[in-house]
């Protein structure tokens, strides 16, 4: 009687085991997928940002803004004749 139950349930057992053996793994592949799209994204949006990083440095260029200073409005260095000194 003993062996009568023991040996279906052995057999249940075993099988809820390897299904969750194979879910598991399988939950880890589409784990691992997503892992990798969202490193590529973040690998993409680093080269990006280093990309931004540089053009920012360039309009920021005193040397840049100077020229532009200079052709658009029309800017110039002040003479010592156009320096006054300000006491408080």
């Amino acid at each position: 009687m003993f062996r009568l139950v023991l040996l279906p349930s052995l057999l249940v057992l075993t099988l809820v085991s390897a299904i969750a053996v194979v879910w598991a793994r399988h939950e880890n592949r589409v784990l691992f997928v997503k892992l990798t799209r969202i490193q590529a994204r973040r690998d993409a949006l680093n080269v990006e940002f280093g990309r931004l990083e540089l053009e920012k440095a360039t309009w920021a260029d005193p040397g840049r803004i100077e020229s532009i200073a200079r052709k658009t409005m029309g800017m110039v260095n002040p003479t010592p004749d156009d320096t006054r000194l300000v006491r408080q």
